[in-house]
């Protein structure tokens, strides 16, 4: 099992090559023809509450120095992310850190409720 299918069940990115990828979705147009904000584009360039949340465990997935933790969860609050749980140690946690901020409308990365150890 991954991060995604672990975090968020049912939850699947169409193989297409149009598809948004994990790190670089690109706001798509809304219902009225408004654009979605980065944080809430679904894996598929839908509206997503949890969009970016979903787009961070897919960039966990494809990154191969992550293996999935099943003491560590993502949330998002608005365009932070949020990681809580346990991680083995402070570099998983650092790589986590930087792959989640660089998902497109990642604003900020929040680990204050992260337990090293």
């Amino acid at each position: 099992m991954g991060w995604l299918s672990r975090l968020f069940p049912g939850s699947k990115k169409k193989e297409a090559a149009s598809a948004p990828t994990a790190s670089a979705a690109p706001a798509a147009p809304a219902a009225g023809g408004q654009s979605i904000p980065p944080a809430k584009v679904g894996l598929n360039g839908e509206f997503d509450e949890s969009g970016m949340a979903k787009r961070v465990a897919l960039a966990f997935d494809e990154d191969p120095e992550l293996d999935d933790i099943d003491t560590l969860w993502v949330a998002q609050l608005s365009s932070k992310v949020v990681l809580k749980g346990k991680v083995p140690n402070q570099q998983i946690l650092n790589k986590m850190v930087a792959v989640a901020s660089k998902v497109d409308g990642a604003t900020e990365v929040d680990t204050s409720e992260v337990t090293v150890g």
